[in-house]
């Protein structure tokens, strides 16, 4: 899929603080972008001839909502509908690990319908991702 038809945002739960959601924010990009290189622009030159490592090519809108909402969205991308789309979340679960291997042993234990998810990332065809998120408003 051309760059032209593909749209990614972020969507984080408006009522955690600052530092969680900065993070949450971070790690999802991070997975976004190891997902989909395609979507990071080429290293640069300034002026200076001093070299600036490429960034996203295209906005990544950060989007707010809340527990419930994410939730919901979360269940809805599993629906065959979305099956095509990438969707990264990062969870409470997530969080509260020391390391991926703790991560790896906590999730084995934990259902779905148990996890809080701090934010979703989701990249896809832009017509879908409008779909799932084109009502939601920015986080300000």
């Amino acid at each position: 899929m051309e760059i032209e038809n593909k749209k990614c945002v972020i969507i984080l739960d408006e009522e955690l603080p600052l530092g969680i959601l900065a993070n949450t924010s971070a790690v999802l990009g991070v997975t976004l972008g190891k997902e989909h290189p395609e979507i990071i622009g080429p290293t640069l030159a300034d002026q200076s001839t001093l070299e600036h490592m490429g960034i996203v090519a295209t906005p990544i809108p950060i989007l707010k909502g809340n527990k419930q909402l994410l939730q919901a969205l979360r269940k809805r991308c599993y629906s065959d509908e979305f099956n095509d789309c990438t969707v990264v979340d990062f969870t409470d679960v997530a969080q509260s690990c020391i390391d991926y291997d703790d991560y790896i042993e906590k999730m084995k234990h934990v259902q779905e319908s148990d996890l809080h998810y701090f934010g979703i990332g989701l990249c896809g065809e832009k017509k879908k991702i409008n779909k799932l998120t084109g009502s939601l408003p920015l986080l300000r």
